[in-house]
């Protein structure tokens, strides 16, 4: 029997579909991807052929040894980006979801075109504002983190949504580390944890996303959203689930989980 070699652009044009008409996709659309230039390539595909404005990216740790660049990213779509406390966030109900607790770093400026090596220091020369946020998880394909990292890039990185909290008066001289994230699904704590564990921190993901768009070709703006990375986990819900996110003393964030 001859295996289905689906192209990148017949995969993506069933994850752009899957996701117009809230439909779930039981099996992955094709041949999943083997490297991650494979993986890249059909999200390029699905984003030009869904045209939507592209309000900001997601930024997600990738576990080794399957990545030694460690992180990967996707689209934040500009009518998936809110403000509202309390959003009704849609997710694919037969597919997966799941809420992350994640400071948002806004970008003050498109980074120069030339430059492809980044520091953090001037990283964060690019940010002129931190806010604490929840991004949603969710995709029509119910294994795709079960199925790694080439697979999650494939379809959007996973994302289906932002909700934009308070921003981080005096950011600047904050130590972000220090804070304590909690994110809880009906009021039982779930995770919680401090970005001291992720990595290299909020600046670290936006540090990687500039050298990411620059060998990408991808197109950074002032204004856009860099969703830096689940703070306590990848916390997967169900629909009717609310969810909180509490960030250090005083921030807090929710919104309920709705099926698409």
């Amino acid at each position: 029997m001859i295996a289905d070699r689906s192209t990148d652009n017949d995969i993506a044009r069933r994850f752009v579909a899957a996701r117009r008409d809230g439909v779930a996709l039981p099996v992955y659309p094709g041949i999943k991807p083997l490297t991650m230039h494979e993986a890249y390539r059909i999200q390029d595909e699905a984003i030009a052929l869904d045209a939507r404005p592209v309000a900001g990216w997601k930024v997600g740790k990738i576990d080794p040894p399957l990545e030694v660049r460690n992180r990967l990213t996707g689209p934040i779509f500009a009518d998936q980006v809110t403000h509202d406390d309390n959003a009704a966030m849609p997710v694919f109900a037969e597919g997966f979801a799941a809420a992350e607790a994640e400071f948002l770093l806004r970008l003050s400026a498109a980074p120069p075109p030339e430059k492809k090596s980044w520091s953090i220091d001037e990283a964060r020369t690019m940010i002129d504002a931190v806010h604490v946020g929840i991004e949603i998880a969710s995709s029509p394909y119910p294994g795709i983190n079960a199925d790694g990292p080439l697979v999650t890039i494939s379809d959007f990185g996973n994302n289906n949504g932002l909700v934009v909290g308070a921003a981080i008066p005096d950011w600047a001289d904050a130590t972000l580390d220090d804070w304590p994230v909690t994110l809880s699904i009906d009021d039982t704590p779930i995770g919680t944890a401090t970005t001291a564990t992720m990595l290299d921190g909020p600046f670290g993901a936006v540090r990687f996303l500039l050298e990411h768009a620059a060998v990408r070709g991808l197109k950074l703006l002032p204004g856009q959203w860099i969703s830096t990375g689940a703070v306590t986990g990848v916390h997967e819900v169900r629909v009717g689930d609310r969810i909180e996110a509490r960030f250090g003393a005083s921030l807090r964030i929710g919104c309920t989980i709705v099926a698409r």
